[in-house]
């Protein structure tokens, strides 16, 4: 073997290994889950519900090989442990219909949960392989309150918590008005939609926007200042805190994956809201 030969056989060695471990890490993120605690100031918010507590998933993609499943999991498990006021899921529960079974055990363990679609629970994606998922199975998981372009409304801590939810169909058609199911006679009123710009769409008349489907980028390259979002380039909104006028908007990081079985600096998260009135 000359010289030359060997030295591309060595460099295409550390090529094979550098890919190798890259595709090791993102694997490994993929279900290495961040369990988040935020406060978050809502004007006009009676003092009564200061600290009220709201767990926040979203985007489980059940039904794919990925280690999302494992943080699902323990994002449910932690929830389940954290007996929190109110449980808010934002869509995407699964990618094929082999996730139904798990989805269901899960579901279960979060008694009251309130739950909306997203676009790939109704196959309306750019996966081949999306599976539709029909809404009537879903809504029929015992505990669970699926919102469908609809409202509920619960009491908690002797006041009237109105919470909305946006089909994905209606959203993408434009034709979701949210705003006009609200009551506002009502303390605290919560928006649950997959999709965040949602927020954009409608006036301040929920004083909490709950939303997820950017995975928080799932695929991030950093740079000095800044970050490359491959899964969505041109998200305004990827993840966290946002306040649009009086409203306050939380994008969940979500917890599954789409496409590739990986994340890259974009970890899963599970997030529990705590509620500061002012």
């Amino acid at each position: 073997m000359t010289a030359g030969v060997a030295l591309v056989a060595a460099a295409s060695a550390v090529v094979v290994a550098a890919v190798a471990a890259v595709a090791a890490w993102g694997w490994f993120e993929a279900g290495w889950l961040r369990r988040r605690i935020v406060e978050v100031e809502l004007e006009g918010v009676p003092q009564d519900l200061d600290g009220l507590r709201i767990a926040h998933l979203s985007d489980f993609h059940l039904g794919i090989p990925s280690r999302g499943r494992r943080a699902v999991e323990e994002a449910v498990a932690w929830v389940e442990s954290r007996r929190p006021d109110l449980v808010c899921i934002t869509g995407d529960l699964v990618s094929r219909r082999t996730g139904l079974p798990l989805l269901r055990e899960l579901l279960a363990r979060l008694p009251g949960c309130l739950v909306v679609l997203g676009n790939h629970d109704l196959a309306s994606s750019r996966d081949p392989f999306s599976q539709r998922v029909d809404p009537g199975e879903l809504a029929a998981i015992h505990g669970v309150t699926l919102l469908s372009d609809a409202a509920t409304e619960v009491e908690l801590r002797r006041r009237r918590v109105q919470v909305v939810g946006v089909d994905p169909r209606t959203y993408e058609a434009r034709e979701a008005h949210p705003e006009a199911l609200a009551d506002e006679s009502t303390d605290l009123r919560i928006l649950l939609c997959h999709f965040p710009g949602i927020a954009r769409r409608i006036p301040a008349t929920f004083h909490l926007v709950l939303a997820g489907h950017l995975h928080a980028g799932q695929i991030v390259v950093p740079f000095p200042g800044g970050k490359l979002r491959l899964a969505h380039l041109r998200a305004r909104v990827v993840e966290g805190i946002y306040h649009h006028g009086k409203m306050v908007l939380h994008v969940s990081p979500g917890l599954g994956t789409t496409f590739v079985p990986f994340r890259f600096f974009a970890r899963p998260e599970a997030t529990e809201l705590v509620v500061r009135s002012r």
